[in-house]
């Protein structure tokens, strides 16, 4: 059903009744694009369960695990692009169908990964995700801009953004009761288990990420099929035309989007690279179990969802922008702690620095697309694209901890910090420079 504009609203209907009218068309589809948050945090946060599993599973190194995220994240770069011309092409409700499909296929995919018990399927099923995430993010984070005042835009979106932990806290229990056994053998315990009962373990802790994942296939591909009743903001019989034009050379002429592109892919990499590494973190420097880890990471995500929702509230009084510089600061500081005291103080820190990463993604998302009018969605798209941070800094975290150690891993993420403080600051000069030209 095609949204009906206020001004093809029918004759002699007054303007707020059809503003009404519109509204409750929308808050379907305002439902839905909330939930795909959720969805997509706990994909994201469930390739943090995974790669503890499969290090145990395929007795992988920390580089070796890091490889869940490169694919992964490999799959935004690729497509988010494409997500974009879809976009502008055939409007919101394409892209988001699209991403519900591919998201929903990739986890059906891990069924037969498991029965073959193949590291590399389960990396293509992961990548497969990947690609619909890609279609939903660059879909649901402009959609949420456009759903009422530009002017409180950040905010919206940072609200939305909280449906994002609760995804996330989600996966982690999933993984937690669900694919986490418990049972963990060292190298001397393997080495005299028989053949048989070797290859039995091994083959049991494969298949146990096939249940929990064709349960999430199920439940994204019925929000497929919901979202392609529903109208959307940007929906019409004629396509998805609405002014949404603009070129990536136009993008790249904006020195605000670069930095924001810049500021995501770093933050974007301390994030997964943190809550990668958190459980192999407790196990090394604490001498924890896995699922006892696990339950750090859990706290991690409690933290950050407090966060999300607190930080949002304070946008009433701070200016994003100087929030997000504060923010970003005890992150940095926090970082710089886990890697170089390391031990339960190192893991505390580790932890704390999630409810100061909360706000970050959306505020940077919403500051790079503001002002954009018709570039939104392009822009948008390379936002998007800067997600590959995720997978780049995840190896490079891998590789130091192969060489150096799991704590000194944690100065890489630090690193990712300092750049988004700097594009906070960057952000309040350049504001408080445009004022001071105002007034002159």
């Amino acid at each position: 059903m095609a949204v009906m504009p206020l001004e093809m609203a029918p004759a002699g209907m007054p303007a707020n009744a059809a503003s009404s009218v519109t509204e409750r068309r929308l808050h379907p589809a305002l439902v839905i694009t909330v939930a795909l948050f959720f969805l997509w945090g706990m994909a994201n946060n469930l390739n943090d369960i995974l790669i503890a599993q499969f290090r145990k599973a395929f007795t992988l190194s920390d580089f070796g695990t890091s490889f869940v995220q490169q694919v992964f994240y490999l799959g935004y770069f690729l497509f988010a692009i494409p997500a974009s011309m879809m976009l502008r092409r055939y409007g919101y409700k394409a892209g988001i169908v699209t991403g519900l499909l591919l998201y929903g296929g990739g986890a059906l995919l891990f069924y037969p990964a498991a029965l073959a018990s193949a590291y590399q399927l389960f990396l293509a099923a992961l990548f497969v995700i990947a690609a619909g995430l890609a279609f939903l993010e660059t879909s649901a984070n402009p959609l949420m801009t456009e759903f009422g005042d530009p002017a409180t835009a950040a905010r919206r979106l940072n609200w939305a953004q909280a449906a994002n932990p609760l995804g996330a806290i989600t996966g982690i229990l999933i993984g937690r009761n669900f694919i986490l056994s418990g049972i963990e053998h060292d190298e001397r315990t393997l080495a005299t288990m028989g053949e048989a009962a070797r290859s039995a373990f091994y083959k049991a802790e494969v298949q146990a990420v096939a249940t929990p994942y064709v349960v999430i296939a199920i439940v994204v591909l019925l929000f497929a099929a919901a979202a392609a009743l529903v109208s959307f903001p940007g929906s019409s019989t004629h396509g998805g035309h609405d002014g949404q034009t603009g070129s990536f050379r136009d993008i790249l002429r904006r020195p605000r989007v670069v930095g924001a592109m810049a500021a995501q892919f770093f933050y974007v990499g301390a994030q997964v690279g943190l809550w990668s590494f958190t459980i192999r973190y407790a196990q090394a420097n604490v001498g924890m179990a896995e699922r006892s880890g696990a339950d750090a990471l859990f706290v991690s995500l409690l933290l950050f969802s407090t966060g999300r929702f607190l930080g949002t509230a304070l946008m009433a009084r701070v200016p994003p922008v100087r929030l997000l510089a504060i923010f970003a600061a005890v992150s940095l500081a926090l970082a710089i702690v886990a890697g170089t005291i390391g031990g339960r103080i190192g893991l505390y820190a580790m932890v704390s620095a999630s409810f100061f990463m909360s706000i970050q993604f959306p505020t940077i998302f919403a500051l790079g697309v503001e002002g954009l009018g018709s570039l939104r969605r392009v822009g948008s798209s390379l936002i998007i694209m800067t997600i590959i941070g995720g997978a780049a800094l995840t190896a490079l975290m891998g590789l130091v901890s192969d060489l150096a150690g799991i704590a000194t891993a944690m100065l890489v993420p630090a690193f990712g910090f300092a750049v988004v403080m700097a594009f906070a600051i960057w952000c309040i000069r350049t504001r408080e420079a445009d004022q001071f030209r105002e007034l002159s």
